[in-house]
C-alpha cells in the first residue's frame, strides 16, 4: 500500500491515453493537459488514499503514516523536478478542491527529462536491487509472488550473496 501510494497521484495522468486516441478526431480531448497534477496531486486525494489504506491495513497507524509520507514524497519530487515538457511549471494545487488559488511552485524546478532525474532514478533502482537481493522480495510481489520469486532467484544467481564470514 505504501508503494502504491507513492505512484497513485499520477493516476490523473492517464488522460494522456484518451488524448492520444482522440488526437485526430473532430473533438480531440485534452484530459492530460487539463487534469494532470490537478485531480490527484492534492491533500484531499492524499486523505482518500490514507483512509483506504487504514481500512485495508493490518498495522493501521503505521501504514497510514507511511502512505501519507510516500504520497507527499511524490508531490515533493514533482515540485522539485517535474517541469513540463514545454518548459512550463506544473504547480501543485495542494488545497483543491477547497482553494483553487493556492499553488505550490518552486522557481528552481527542473525539467522532468534532465540529468538529476536520471541520476536519482539510477541510484534508487540500484538501491532497490541491492535490497531485493538481500531481503528476498521485491515490489513485483504486489502483482505476482511467483514472478517475484523468479526475479529474486535470477538476481541472486547473477549477483550471489556473500556467504563468507
Amino acid at each position: 500500500m505504501v508503494t502504491w501510494a507513492s505512484v497513485v497521484p499520477d493516476i490523473d495522468g492517464l488522460g494522456i491515453a484518451a488524448d492520444w486516441l482522440t488526437r485526430n478526431s473532430s473533438h480531440p480531448l485534452n484530459w492530460w493537459g487539463d487534469y494532470h497534477h490537478i485531480l490527484a496531486h492534492n491533500l484531499c486525494f492524499a486523505l482518500i488514499v490514507a483512509v483506504v489504506a487504514a481500512i485495508l491495513a493490518k498495522q493501521k497507524a503505521k501504514t497510514t503514516f507511511l502512505v501519507l509520507l510516500s504520497f507527499h514524497l511524490h508531490l515533493l519530487a514533482d515540485l522539485v523536478g517535474a517541469r513540463g515538457p514545454d518548459g512550463e511549471q506544473w504547480p501543485i494545487r495542494y488545497l483543491l478542491p477547497f482553494m483553487k488559488e493556492v499553488q505550490l511552485t518552486w522557481s528552481g524546478q527542473w525539467a522532468l527529462n534532465v540529468w538529476p532525474n536520471f541520476v536519482a532514478t539510477a541510484v534508487l533502482v540500484g538501491i532497490t536491487l541491492i535490497l531485493v537481493r538481500r531481503r528476498g522480495f521485491s515490489p513485483l510481489e504486489m502483482f505476482s509472488r511467483k514472478g517475484d520469486a523468479i526475479f529474486v532467484s535470477a538476481l541472486r544467481t547473477r549477483f550471489p550473496l556473500n556467504t563468507a564470514t
